[in-house]
C-alpha cells in the first residue's frame, strides 16, 4: 500500500470480521537507522470480540493500534476496519471513515478541560457533524456511572471518572471498533477493574469490537483473547486468557528476546 493516492474501497469478506490487517508493514526513520516496527502482520478480528494485544517494549503494540485506527500510514500490507479497507493519501475521508466506524480511548483520556462531561462526550459527534440525541447521551453516561456528572469538568473528575468520560465519548458515536490504548495505565486496581468492566460490556451488551494494547495479565484476562507481538511479528496468541497464562506467555517471549530466538 503506498504513501499516494487515496482509495476507499468495500472489501467483501466474511461480515463476521471487524478488523482484518494483511501483511502490514510499518518502518520509521532510514538507511541505518531504519526500525521496523510491523513485519508483515495478519490478523484477523470478529465482529464482537475483545482482543488484548500485548508484547514486550518495542514490539510494535502501539504502532498496530495506530495503524489498524487509521491514525498512522502502513507502508505496506492492507488494513481493513468494518469491510472498508484503509490506504493512505486523502486525509479527509480517512478521518470521515475514523468518525463513522471507529472509537478511541487513550490512556491520558484527551479530555478538553474547559468542556463539562456531556461536551466531552457529544465532541465527535459535533466534530462529525452528526445530530446529537440528548437522551442518547444522557443514557451512555448513566450506563458508565455518570449521570450526576453531566455538568462538572474534568479537573472536578477522578482518574477513574475521566476514562469512564472516554468511554462514554467512543461510545456515543456507536463505532464497529474501539481501540483502546493502555486505558488502565494511569488507573488505581479499583477504577482500573470498573474501567475494564465497561469495556467488557461494550463487547458483550453492545456488540461493539475491542482492541485494547496492555502492558498487564490482569487487565488482558477481561479479553476474550491474547495477541503477543515480539519485534514487529505476531509471535502467538492465547484464548480464554487467565491473568497466570498471560504472564506464563509473556515471560517466554521475553526469554526467548534474550536468548536472540
Amino acid at each position: 500500500m503506498g504513501r499516494a493516492g487515496m482509495r476507499r474501497t468495500h472489501v467483501r469478506g466474511p461480515a463476521s470480521q471487524a478488523l482484518r490487517l494483511v501483511k502490514v508493514t510499518r518502518t520509521y526513520g532510514s538507511d541505518n537507522g531504519a526500525v521496523r516496527a510491523l513485519d508483515g502482520v495478519s490478523l484477523s478480528l470478529e465482529s464482537g470480540s475483545f482482543t488484548a494485544v500485548m508484547g514486550p517494549s518495542g514490539s510494535g503494540k502501539s504502532t498496530l493500534l495506530r495503524c489498524a485506527a487509521g491514525l498512522d500510514r502502513p507502508d505496506g500490507g492492507i488494513v481493513i476496519v468494518d469491510g472498508e479497507e484503509l490506504s493512505g493519501g486523502d486525509e479527509a475521508a480517512l478521518t470521515r471513515l475514523r468518525r463513522e466506524r471507529i472509537g478511541f480511548v487513550f490512556q491520558q483520556y484527551n479530555l478538553l478541560e474547559t468542556l463539562t462531561v456531556a461536551q466531552n462526550t457529544v465532541l465527535p459527534l459535533r466534530l462529525a457533524g452528526r445530530r446529537v440525541d440528548r437522551r442518547r447521551v444522557r443514557e451512555v453516561l448513566a450506563a458508565v456511572g455518570l449521570a450526576d456528572r453531566l455538568g462538572h469538568r474534568p479537573a472536578q473528575l477522578s482518574g477513574g471518572q475521566c476514562q469512564r468520560v472516554a468511554i462514554a465519548r467512543a461510545l456515543v458515536t456507536e463505532p464497529r471498533v474501539i481501540f483502546a490504548d493502555e486505558p488502565t495505565g494511569a488507573l488505581d486496581t479499583r477504577s482500573a477493574r470498573d474501567v475494564l468492566g465497561l469495556l467488557r460490556e461494550a463487547v458483550q451488551v453492545h456488540g461493539r469490537t475491542v482492541v485494547m494494547v496492555t502492558h498487564d495479565p490482569v487487565a488482558a484476562s477481561y479479553a476474550d483473547s491474547v495477541v503477543f507481538l515480539a519485534d514487529g511479528r505476531v509471535a502467538g496468541q492465547l484464548h480464554a486468557p487467565t491473568a497466570d497464562a498471560v504472564a506464563e506467555s509473556l515471560a517466554h517471549l521475553g526469554d526467548a528476546e534474550r536468548a536472540g530466538v
